[in-house]
């Protein structure tokens, strides 16, 4: 019987770790960014799709309001529809956190560019991206420094590292049927058809709105995953031993460069997390590189994550 989610108020688990303590602080984090090691990864080679390849359109809705939980709170918001779909199309689907970082065009990662690659070639079915970034309001400043006074990353963190349904009824209830709305399109009626993807904090919130709705998001990729003591999420590994398993496909990616904070150490919080997935009999895979808490190992391997995620077609 796995935990219940009061009980993690209960234990205080929903609660920050100390930001300060030992010397040290979360600002840590930043040496973890950009590793020496991490020259060895370039985003993979359907991010650089050949002429031939006929692309996608990306649509943008800028300072978008999604009500609900997180009214009042503007966030962008960006679609990438594949070429050659149909009105009335059921398409797959993956939502990527922190979606800037997923989308850019010159990032770690180009998700656009790897989708359409991988339509061209037939390795996937038509998928549609959905690229959207944590609330904030106008009057907050641009953020610097890693620490969770910052209100822009404080709100992230409570869209992302609390472990409740909270994040992921956003996703069902605002999210997509505002995109479908706006597209037209339909989705594939298989959960595993649906992808939810983040890195770091993005990345376990992606884990917990699967673990919440797995027959509504049946397949997770999560880079660098926060599985630390943020908000209580160290306690995923124990909830993985000791609950049902879940119809979840997973794929997890961190190397031993990874960040090192007073939340916790992510290589052995997402060793932890193989393990777990390993020892209850989920559909796993773990790559554990040598990078550091960033996009470049995830990126150089995100077109084989899609290709192992969706290969059950």
């Amino acid at each position: 019987m796995g935990m219940d989610v009061s009980v993690f108020s209960a234990l205080g688990l929903d609660r920050p770790a100390p930001l300060h303590v030992n010397g040290r602080s979360n600002n840590d984090v930043i040496e973890a960014l950009n590793r020496a090691e991490d020259v060895v990864y370039n985003p993979c080679p359907e991010a650089f799709p050949p002429p031939e390849v006929e692309r996608g359109k990306t649509l943008t809705f800028a300072d978008w309001d999604g009500g609900a939980a997180y009214a009042g709170l503007a966030r962008n918001l960006c679609v990438h529809v594949p070429p050659g779909i149909k009105t009335g199309d059921k398409v797959s689907l993956i939502i990527c956190n922190d979606g800037r970082l997923y989308i850019d065009e010159h990032g770690q990662v180009r998700v656009p560019k790897v989708l359409d690659s991988l339509s061209a070639s037939g390795d996937v079915r038509p998928v549609i991206g959905i690229f959207i970034d944590p609330g904030r309001k106008p009057e907050w400043q641009a953020a610097s420094g890693t620490d969770l006074d910052n209100p822009i990353l404080r709100q992230r963190s409570d869209e992302y590292d609390v472990i409740t349904p909270d994040y992921g009824a956003f996703l069902l209830e605002r999210v997509i049927p505002f995109v479908l709305g706006k597209t037209g399109l339909s989705l594939s009626d298989k959960p595993s058809d649906r992808v939810i993807c983040g890195v770091s904090s993005g990345g376990i919130a992606a884990f917990t709105a699967a673990w919440f709705y797995p027959h509504q998001f049946g397949s997770v990729l999560s880079h660098c995953g926060s599985f630390t003591n943020i908000r209580g999420g160290h306690a995923f590994p124990y909830l993985v031993r000791t609950t049902q398993r879940k119809p979840l496909r997973v794929f997890l990616q961190s190397g031993s460069g990874d960040a090192q904070t007073p939340y916790g150490d992510w290589p052995t919080a997402n060793q932890m997390m193989a393990a777990s997935l390993k020892y209850a009999g989920y559909d796993f895979r773990f790559e554990y590189g040598v990078g550091g808490h960033n996009l470049r190992h995830g990126g150089a391997i995100f077109a084989e994550s899609l290709r192992w995620l969706w290969n059950n077609q």
